[in-house]
């Protein structure tokens, strides 16, 4: 489903590279992720598949396949028709991530503005039915609110209905659960696990936190200083961590212990 071939991501400013020759791939309804501490070249990968890289700040390079198109081969235009449609895309800070004076409807509703003709009924329609998938209580008044009116989890909850409310291929979840409380993080993680169960939307997760990645992802990669360090079935690569960097991150889990929750 999605194949990354020796993804390369150098910004101008730096010296080094911020992802260095990274290789892994998402099936087709699977779930994936992706773990380390900030500055590892996570969220770098993750722009770099959704195509929100500023060209003029980095360069690319390696192959990015999605059901076998590269999407590193496309023009700028194919990119931008891609993304919404075929990748959706969720932020780790939805209160940034989201317009302060517009309706929270009209926001979920903006890739159907971008990506199809949609009469504004249908789009309404969508947008309420995307919200209540996304287990909002009330779409109606979600729907009308602005962002200052909802709690961090009815936001978030708002952006994962805004990024799949066109049936994408593929969901990128930068870090979704990072700026919410443990009760509401669980909420969004189980919400996850059903829609992908349900809608079969395979998901890049990222996090630096391990029982994120523990709950929900069956296989993960541990990134740092922009390389791969270690990959394999989640269970079994942090309850038997081979690389130094890999049981430094286990070790730092409350308890020195991974538990997968």
């Amino acid at each position: 489903m999605l194949e990354v071939q020796e993804l390369t991501v150098r910004f101008h400013s730096a010296e080094t590279p911020a992802v260095n020759g990274v290789s892994f791939s998402v099936p087709t309804g699977g779930i994936f992720g992706l773990v380390g501490e900030s500055g590892s070249g996570k969220t770098a990968t993750a722009l770099s598949i959704a195509g929100l890289l500023d060209c003029a700040a980095a360069s690319v390079s390696g192959r990015i396949l999605l059901d076998g198109v590269d999407l590193l081969s496309l023009s700028s235009k194919e990119r931008r028709r891609l993304a919404g449609k075929e990748i959706g895309v969720v932020f780790q800070e939805p209160a940034a991530a989201m317009d302060p004076l517009m309706r929270i409807g009209r926001q979920v509703e903006e890739t159907l503005l971008l990506h199809g003709r949609f009469s504004a009924a249908e789009r309404k329609k969508k947008a309420l039915a995307a919200l209540a998938e996304a287990e909002l209580p009330d779409p109606e008044r979600v729907y009308r609110s602005y962002p200052h009116e909802l709690s961090g989890g009815m936001l978030q909850r708002s952006m994962i209905a805004a990024a799949l409310i066109l049936r994408p291929k593929l969901l990128l979840l930068d870090e979704p659960t990072t700026a919410l409380d443990v009760t509401v993080q669980a909420q969004i993680l189980s919400l996850l696990g059903r829609l992908n169960a349900e809608q079969g939307v395979s998901m890049l997760l990222i996090s630096h936190d391990l029982r994120v990645v523990g709950r929900l992802c069956p296989t993960a990669a541990v990134m740092k200083d922009g390389r791969l360090v270690e990959t394999g079935e989640t269970e079994a690569l942090f309850r038997a961590p081979r690389h130094p960097y890999t049981k430094k991150l286990v070790a730092s889990v409350p308890g020195g212990e991974y538990n997968g929750a």
